[in-house]
């Protein structure tokens, strides 16, 4: 019975450390469980990811931060402008998919983001509705630099201006810069072209509204292109841009991405808000609520100008009028206004433009631009879109405002849209992690119970031997016959 026991945990180990190698080399497991992760992340009606596309449950929020001008009347003198920051001003951010329809057989879904903003207190700095901002005259500036070309033009911007008695800089609450306020000048100018708005504001007619429509790929024929844009506004590129690379939408809307992401990978994007598409890259594994993640950031190549990257020569408006490092020219894209964005505080920027304003502090923490994003599902558990939005001001030829005003990039404001993975649903995603994490493991679930039974088997054999010794066999003599003949 001893030596059956024996045999049996003996075998019985051999064949369990075979099948988990086998298994192992073989990733049955590991593909069995990539291949239910990949079907789950197409989407289509019923299922969780298409509901998580269609309403993402964690809570979005968009920071804004504003600079105010200390010192107006030197700026118009030639003097460098010095700035302060107020904010943050914080609102929640809805934006759940709406007018939703499959096409071409459910590979691909059209749909519009209808975004919403409400106030939080709680998590702001100061009143939108009372605090005051001194900051660059943006439609004043704006009209300056349409009419420019123009001597009649020119001459009756001019006379609005005066008019209205607008100047360089102008004071106006946080909730009027964002939302909209009715401009002097910009009536004025609306009864000639009606093309013009008469009110103006940076978020002006984008809450409760959508940038119009966009088609994406569902992934039913491909995982990697789940929810990857193929069409917005019914355009398959952009028009702004001078060279077809930069005129490509790539990528999804940033906040989808396809399951099984790897370290080595490029993540493409497309930003309405950027007019353009851009990638991040790996940097570093992080730890969201206790979800495991990889971090990818924009690199500084992104947004280099041409001579460092000459594949971001067709950024250059018009065609070479290259800016320096870290900026980019978006007045094509924002109807003639002289619009330049950047990363907060002109992080990543060239020098130059953080020296020509008092009030610049870049840092890597509070202004870069990052995606947290768990490689197996794909999902984001914490990202932070970090724009600035800035005015290009200099002399302009007929007006006489800003006769000795520098050339130069002025902050106005900047952005932080956020977003982290809430509790319910952090908890739901590392009971997947964990029940996919035993799946993965199972090869060598099966090794480990094979060494135990080659334990068992060890003991058992030592046990055997103790209690069924082998005869020692003696020397030749000792082996012969007692009598002897000879």
């Amino acid at each position: 019975m001893v030596r059956w026991l024996q045999y049996t945990t003996g075998t019985v180990s051999v064949l369990l450390l075979i099948a988990s190698i086998s298994l192992l080399v073989a990733h049955v497991f590991e593909n069995t469980l990539y291949l239910q992760v990949k079907e789950a992340a197409v989407l289509k009606n019923g299922t969780d990811s298409f509901d998580v596309w269609k309403n993402p449950p964690p809570p979005v929020y968009m920071q804004f931060y504003f600079f105010t001008v200390t010192n107006p009347q030197e700026v118009l003198d030639g003097d460098r402008p010095a700035v302060e920051q107020k904010g943050p001003y914080t609102y929640r951010e809805y934006r759940p998919r709406e007018e939703v329809a499959f096409l071409d057989n459910g590979t691909k879904i059209s749909a519009v983001t209808s975004k919403s903003y409400i106030f939080v207190p709680e998590k702001s700095i100061g009143d939108p509705h009372v605090d005051m901002i001194r900051t660059v005259n943006i439609p004043a500036v704006t009209l300056m630099e349409r009419t420019e070309n123009s001597a009649w033009n020119r001459t009756a911007a001019a006379l609005m201006l005066i008019t209205c008695g607008e100047g360089m800089f102008l004071t106006r609450t946080v909730h009027e810069l964002l939302w909209g306020y009715k401009d002097c000048a910009l009536s004025y100018a609306h009864i000639f072209d009606a093309s013009i708005d008469s009110t103006f504001g940076l978020f002006y007619k984008m809450n409760a509204t959508h940038d119009e429509e966009y088609v994406v790929l569902s992934g039913a024929e491909n995982y990697q292109d789940v929810s990857k844009i193929v069409e917005w506004r019914g355009l398959q590129e952009l028009k702004w841009w001078t060279s077809d690379s930069c005129n490509k939408i790539n990528g999804t809307d940033g906040t989808y991405f396809h399951p099984l992401i790897s370290k080595d990978e490029t993540l493409y994007m497309f930003s309405s808000d950027l007019c353009r598409s851009l990638y991040a890259l790996y940097e570093s594994n992080v730890n969201v609520k206790g979800v495991s993640a990889f971090r990818f950031v924009p690199p500084a190549k992104v947004f280099a100008n041409a001579t460092e990257n000459p594949d971001n020569a067709g950024f250059c408006v018009p065609a070479g009028n290259c800016l320096g490092s870290g900026v980019l020219n978006v007045s094509r894209c924002k109807q003639g206004a002289p619009i330049i964005l950047s990363s907060p505080h002109f992080y990543q920027a060239d020098k130059k433009y953080v020296d020509d304003i008092d009030g610049m502090r870049p840092n890597k923490e509070a202004h870069e631009t990052f995606l947290d994003i768990n490689s197996l599902t794909g999902i984001p558990v914490r990202m932070a879109k970090r724009l600035q939005v800035n005015v290009y001001v200099r002399q302009v030829h007929g007006f006489i405002m800003p006769e000795n005003i520098k050339s130069m990039v002025f902050p106005v404001m900047y952005l932080n849209e956020s977003v982290e993975i809430d509790d319910e649903s952090a908890r739901k995603l590392m009971s997947i992690l964990r029940e996919s994490s035993v799946v993965v493991n199972i090869p060598y679930m099966i090794m480990a119970l094979g060494v135990v039974f080659g334990i068992i088997f060890i003991v058992i054999s030592c046990k055997t031997q103790r209690l069924y010794p082998r005869r020692e066999e003696g020397t030749p003599e000792e082996a012969g016959p007692l009598i002897r003949t000879s």
